[in-house]
Order: C-alpha cells, then sequence, then structure tokens
C-alpha cells in the first residue's frame, strides 16, 4: 500500500506472521504442502463436531473439503512436538515422501502457533472396525475375498515400512482403527511414522507392543 503526502510517499508493506518468517521458502524446497490455520479452519466448518470423523491418541480426525473442491481428512495433533517449527516440518516431510499404495497418503501439514495439523486423503469406507461394528456398517459388503486381500495390503505395507524403507519405520500401533478403506476396500494403514513427531515422555506413545488382541480376529 502507498500513500502520498505533502509531496512524500510512504509504503507499508504487511508484516509477515511468525510462520510465515520461519517457513518462508520451505515448501519450495521439500515436498510438503503447507496449508494455513485459517484454510482448514474453513474446509471443516471450524472444525464443527458434525465433520469430526475419528479420534484416537494422537489427535482429532475432520473430514474437511479443500477450496478446490478435494476431500480430505485433517487430523488435528493433540501432542505438541517440542521440537522447532523446520525440525518438526522436516520430519513430516520424511513421512510425506513416503509413497505406497498401502499406506495413507499424507498431503500436507499446518504449523502456526501452538497448532500441530496434519492433513491426508479421505478415504471413503473410513477404518476397518467402523467397517466391521460401526452403527451403520454392513459387515455382508467384506465377503471373505475382500478381507483375505485386507490381510495381505496390510501385511504388504508393514513389510515396506520395516523392511525396504531405509532408515525403516516401525509403526507400533497397529490396530483396526487405523487401517482405513478406499471405495474399493483397499487397505492403508494410517499414523505410520507419527510416534516420531513426539517426545518419549508422551504416555500415549510406547515402544511395546500395543493394540487390542481381537482387532485382526474380526477378519478372519
Amino acid at each position: 500500500m502507498n500513500c502520498s503526502c505533502f509531496g512524500a510517499t510512504f509504503s507499508w508493506k504487511k508484516k509477515p506472521t511468525y510462520s510465515e518468517q520461519n517457513l518462508e521458502g520451505f515448501s519450495l524446497e521439500k515436498n510438503l504442502k503447507l496449508f494455513s490455520y485459517i484454510e482448514l479452519k474453513s474446509a471443516t466448518d471450524n472444525f464443527h463436531p458434525s465433520n469430526k470423523i475419528g479420534r484416537g491418541g494422537f489427535g482429532t480426525v475432520y473430514k474437511g473439503t479443500l477450496r478446490d473442491g478435494a476431500l480430505v481428512a485433517v487430523k488435528v495433533l493433540s501432542a505438541e512436538s517440542r521440537q522447532g517449527i523446520k525440525e518438526f516440518l522436516t520430519e513430516i516431510d520424511v513421512i510425506t515422501n513416503v509413497k505406497h499404495p498401502n499406506l495413507v497418503e499424507l498431503i500436507g501439514s499446518c504449523v502456526e502457533g501452538g497448532n500441530r495439523i496434519l492433513v491426508y486423503e479421505y478415504l471413503e469406507n473410513s477404518s476397518i472396525d467402523r467397517a466391521l461394528l460401526g452403527r451403520n456398517s454392513d459387515a455382508t459388503k467384506l465377503n471373505w475375498y475382500i478381507r483375505s486381500s485386507i490381510c495381505l495390503g496390510i501385511a504388504r505395507g508393514l513389510k515396506y515400512l520395516h523392511e525396504e524403507l531405509e532408515p525403516p519405520i516401525v509403526h507400533r500401533d497397529i490396530k483396526t482403527s487405523n487401517i482405513l478403506l478406499d471405495r474399493n476396500f483397499v487397505p492403508k494403514i494410517g499414523d505410520f511414522g507419527v510416534a516420531k513427531l513426539f517426545p518419549d515422555n508422551i504416555t500415549h506413545i510406547s515402544t511395546r507392543i500395543a493394540g487390542t488382541t481381537y482387532d485382526v480376529g474380526h477378519l478372519v
């Protein structure tokens, strides 16, 4: 904005926000897409309860619609990392570059103030536990062929994370609520690598085997 007064010209520029100061050029150097908090707030209708599609130890997930009409799953993280912003986003960028047909795709993130938000692809058939036991579930859609395909897909995703990546990523919390299904019931493992983003003293993250004994049993 320019203003002229008594022959002198003054120019005002919008003062960059804290995030803009610290993240300038980051998304150009990395493959990570950065979303603003306002953008995600608008996409989820101010994180309205009607858009809530899941909740876990890492945070609450909302269905969102971006400006271009794309559907996304917006996870508002419930634990704050002690890392600096760039260090946090560098870890996220590593996960963003992990691509596999049986892993949920991480599209981008938002880091503004104390907010830590991850934006994932939206999967139409939700999680396995909801597909099998949810209020509106129809388990008859999951015939034995689909169920065996889901089990094999999960195994392929874990094999990729544990054995084919360098360095490997150990999920540590495989359970039916962390396995999502696309429109064709192709399984995709979610929340892989998220434990890397938080300090060890966060109580709901553990190096011990996690989950419940009946998770896989529901599929077979």
